[in-house]
């Protein structure tokens, strides 16, 4: 047998016993990649490198057009995804989190944007094809495709993580379909149905998807000044949650300046104190 790519040798050690602990040396260099994971508080960061670690025996990685995936590419990866599950589970067992993720295991990394071929019919009936670039796309029950690149620019002086954005449609999916509507934990905002939950989240976010899908509007054509959320937030209320949940974990500060009511509803999901 040819000797296993460093990954493959690295991931096969986890699976035969309790996961191996992310090396220091990795670890570090990840962290000081992303600032916004160096941010974290030294507790918060140790407990995201034991999920990482944990998602990184769990799933299975794979290059496409010959990239052949690192360690480092693998935890940039792991560490990103986990952030948003950083508070989700048990204090004694914060790994329980990762079953938000139990739908797919493969991620599947490409060395560039891929081009995705599209069709939609419109209004008489016709159907139009056209090519669509991406960064990155979650699959319902499916896996998670990342062009690498776009991973490794996330967060360098912009509220971007290509990372973050696809995993939590993946925890939107856990739903029934990315509707920018995630399943919310009991006693949210204070609700005492899962019902109630749902019309307090639609009352925050559907208002504000709305209000910024104007802004937008009248920034194109009028030259107001364009809103600091990226402008693809505007084409599907799952995308509004997606790149809202990005800023969020990436530039905290400034979201909740933006979008206060929106913070503290993605604070309340995601458990953060």
């Amino acid at each position: 047998m040819p000797p296993l790519p460093a990954l493959a040798r690295w991931l096969r050690r986890t699976v035969r016993g309790a996961p191996t602990p992310i090396p220091d040396a990795l670890w570090q260099a990840t962290l000081a990649h992303y600032p916004f994971l160096a941010r974290l508080p030294v507790p918060e960061q140790a407990r995201l490198r034991r999920l990482a670690t944990h998602f990184l025996a769990h799933k299975e990685f794979s290059g496409a057009h010959g990239l052949q995936v690192s360690d480092a590419m693998a935890v940039a990866v792991a560490a990103q995804a986990c952030l948003p599950l950083l508070h989700l589970g048990p204090a004694a067992t914060p790994e329980d989190a990762l079953s938000w993720y139990d739908d797919f295991v493969g991620i599947v990394m490409h060395p560039a944007d891929a081009v995705a071929a599209r069709q939609v019919m419109d209004h008489a009936g016709v159907v139009h094809h056209y090519a669509e670039v991406l960064a990155g796309e979650a699959m319902q029950d499916g896996p998670v495709m990342l062009s690498w690149p776009a991973v490794q620019g996330d967060g360098a002086g912009t509220a971007s993580s290509v990372v973050i954005h696809e995993f939590v449609h993946k925890m939107d999916m856990q739903a029934g379909g990315a509707h920018g509507a995630p399943p919310l934990p009991r006693g949210f905002m204070g609700a005492r149905t899962a019902r109630e939950a749902a019309a307090i989240w639609a009352r925050t976010w559907a208002p504000a998807y709305q209000h910024f899908r104007e802004q937008l509007i009248r920034a194109e054509r009028f030259g107001e000044p364009r809103p600091w959320l990226d402008a693809y937030a505007a084409s599907a209320p799952a995308e509004f949650f997606a790149v809202a949940c990005e800023a969020h974990f990436v530039e905290p500060e400034r979201f909740a300046e933006e979008f206060p009511a929106l913070s503290l509803s993605l604070r309340e999901f995601f458990k953060q104190k």
